[in-house]
């Protein structure tokens, strides 16, 4: 088994502190029993709680990576099933066209027949199911007045387009298919990700879940400081920008009646685009504050429960804004800013698959649906840790 002890420290003095040596001796083996005690599994081979706690969280992950798949193939199973319907109903009505001009191609060469206007083998040729083969016989067209002609040049043009049709429905119905297979494969993965999860979760003790409660509880403490950091930041930001533009503005007044004008002119022309976004937003904001409460339901969208692309679509769709169903779209779906930059509104994605998402709400926190068990909350972006963070996109 690999050691869990750390690297002793070159130093543990404070300056202008003595520390006894036996004490400090003493202090550091407390502290490195301690940390054993909790990351190495008991005598019987159970995982610790901070063990089941990895493994879990990891089993969620891959679920909602799992889901996104999901709703990126039903999605796609939805697209083909719309194509090859439209596909098979321009067969019918190609088919039933072609039916219908073959009677009356059948009812002149019975009428002319009738009259002897034709030869018997012209007749047969032309209720044969191959009138191209009509062409080849060229000492037989002087016979037919133009409106046959056209009618034959016409049925062979449509034969040849429902043939081509028909091709393309066959190729979409295999497309279809495999669509079809994949959301098979992605349903079947996350139901067994959440039962791996729910079945690991039911083998702690009371105890053990009490001791997961509490490294949940310093984990959403941490995240919470690192929120009001970032939020520090981004209003210290913000009191800058705007003594610049109170700076910029004094310059520009004090000077000539015409660098005035023109300022004005500037200053107008930058602030309906801001305040378009921040209305939008402040719309998509109200929807998302009424969804708090509602269940994590993997590759739902509404109303009654989300997954995390699920949620951030309905809440731009609520102030007009039309989003991709899945995260892997909804990353491309706007410009990327710098973190420090994240307006309320923006969409916050995570981890390198970009698998989560949720909608930024100012002060380092955001609304997003969790995971599969938990609810649609506030929390801070931080919730998983800095480095799970990949990108910041306005969506509008």
């Amino acid at each position: 088994m690999a050691s869990h002890r750390k690297s002793r420290p070159t130093s543990t003095r404070v300056p202008g502190v003595r520390t006894p040596v036996l004490a400090t001796a003493a202090l550091t083996s407390v502290a490195l029993l301690s940390q054993t005690a909790e990351a190495t599994p008991s005598a019987d081979g159970r995982p610790s709680v901070e063990e089941v706690q990895k493994k879990v969280d990891d089993l969620y992950r891959q679920a909602e990576s799992a889901t996104e798949k999901y709703d990126a193939a039903k999605e796609r199973t939805a697209g083909e099933r719309k194509h090859v319907d439209t596909l098979l109903d321009d067969v019918a009505k190609r088919t039933a066209a072609l039916n219908t001009a073959r009677e009356e191609l059948g009812s002149f060469a019975a009428a002319q027949y009738r009259t002897g206007a034709v030869t018997p083998g012209t007749a047969t040729f032309l209720l044969a199911d191959s009138p191209q083969d009509y062409f080849d016989q060229t000492h037989l067209m002087s016979r037919l007045t133009s409106r046959q002609k056209g009618m034959v040049d016409d049925y062979v043009t449509a034969q040849a387009a429902t043939l081509r049709t028909r091709r393309k429905a066959v190729t979409s119905l295999r497309t279809l298919t495999r669509s079809q297979n994949d959301l098979r494969t992605a349903k079947s993965t996350v139901q067994e990700k959440l039962s791996a999860a729910r079945k690991l979760l039911s083998t702690l003790t009371a105890q053990e879940k009490a001791r997961l409660a509490a490294i949940e509880k310093q984990k959403q403490q941490e995240a919470a400081r690192k929120a009001a950091e970032l939020a520090r930041k981004q209003a210290a930001a913000a009191q800058a920008a705007k003594r610049r533009s109170t700076s910029t503005s004094s310059g520009t007044s004090s000077g000539s009646g015409t660098s005035s004008g023109s300022s004005s002119g500037s200053g107008t022309s930058t602030s309906p685009s801001d305040g378009t976004y921040a209305a939008k937003a402040a719309k998509a904001l109200d929807f998302a504050r009424a969804q708090i409460g509602k269940p994590y339901v993997w590759g739902a969208t509404g109303p009654g429960s989300y997954d995390c692309s699920g949620l951030t679509s309905a809440v731009w769709k609520a102030a007009g804004v039309t989003l991709p169903r899945t995260t892997y779209d909804q990353v491309n779906a706007g410009t990327t800013v710098p973190l420090t930059d994240a307006q309320p509104g923006d969409l916050v994605f995570f981890y390198d698959d970009i698998s989560h998402v949720g909608i930024y709400i100012g002060d380092g926190m955001m609304i997003h649906a969790p995971k599969p068990g938990a609810y649609v909350r506030e929390e801070s972006i931080y919730y998983g840790g800095a480095s799970i963070i990949h990108s910041v996109v306005r969506p509008a």
